[in-house]
């Protein structure tokens, strides 16, 4: 049985891994919480995949077959993203309405808080477009959730994205994460992703603070004066945008749930979540504030 996890999934993913233990059930764990913390998923598995799994995954499997399966094994490079396989989608039947994507995988903007920062994959790496054509085509469901870190990252990628799925007339509606400076700039971006059916972008703002901004997330393009321009922007073009929000950074204020609120109100934003700032293990956040004493407890449920 093969299970992946993140953090904030990690007690529930040993519960149900140590249930399966008792039955006889060789357990696999993997996804970026036990590559993060390997020794601790150990505790709870037979066996833990370190890193992506694609090259790791057949021979973890040619050992088990022939009982010699290893407690490791890591790949410690990243996958070559035209290797990676299309997903078995007739297995999936929870979601009818709605599927993910993914073109591409890394992201490089280093976020703190973030833990593909934590796991250093920073490298964007991207699928070829035509695998991605092909994989929209075998996809019954309308509406697509690209899961990329972010689909701005490279833009002149991302275009030639979007005028095949236009060329190919795929009547898909989809969502995709995106960078606020890119989304502000670039009209032929903008065009052509509304074109090729897409219906909003969620961009994370993250603060309304300039100062926060530029000290804490490391996005130093995005300017939070531009912010409005570019839902106004966005909008005219016939797209939505969903706003991403943390509260806890040390220069937030107590005024800043009220400030955050009348300051979105202003932009006209159609929808916004909320989270809380959370130093995720090995994330640089994290780093920082275990050595400044602020780590009170390792208990990933909490």
């Amino acid at each position: 049985m093969g299970i992946t996890s993140v953090t904030k999934d990690a007690p529930r993913a040993y519960e149900i891994a140590d249930r399966f233990r008792e039955l006889g059930v060789t357990v696999v764990l993997g996804g970026i919480h036990p590559t993060i913390m390997p020794k601790e998923a150990k505790q709870h598995a037979d066996s833990v995949v370190i890193g992506e799994a694609e090259e790791n995954w057949p021979k973890l499997l040619d050992d088990f077959e022939k009982d010699r399966l290893k407690p490791f094994y890591l790949w410690d490079h990243k996958v070559d993203p035209s290797s990676i396989p299309s997903p078995r989608r007739e297995l999936d039947n929870l979601h009818p309405l709605s599927a993910t994507l993914q073109t591409s995988r890394g992201c490089p903007y280093r976020c703190e808080f973030c833990q593909l920062t934590g796991i250093g994959d920073t490298i964007h790496r991207k699928r070829p477009i035509e695998t991605i054509i092909r994989e929209l085509k075998n996809i019954d469901r309308k509406i697509i959730w690209f899961q990329d870190a972010s689909l701005t990252i490279n833009p002149a990628y991302s275009k030639r994205l979007f005028k095949r799925m236009i060329e190919e007339k795929l009547n898909k509606r989809w969502m995709a994460f995106g960078n606020a400076n890119l989304l502000e700039r670039d009209d032929e971006f903008l065009r052509l992703a509304k074109k090729a059916g897409c219906i909003a972008w969620m961009v994370g703002f993250e603060s309304i603070s300039q100062k926060t901004l530029d000290e804490i997330i490391k996005k130093k393009t995005n300017k939070v004066e531009r912010f409005s321009y570019m839902i106004k922007k966005v909008g005219k073009h016939g797209m939505g945008v969903w706003g991403s929000f943390i509260f806890g950074f040390d220069t937030d204020t107590p005024d800043v749930f009220d400030v955050t609120y009348d300051t979105i109100k202003g932009w006209g934003l159609e929808t916004a979540e909320f989270n809380i700032l959370t130093p995720f293990p090995k994330t640089p956040l994290f780093e920082k504030m275990d050595k400044e004493g602020r780590i009170l407890t390792k208990d990933w449920s909490k």
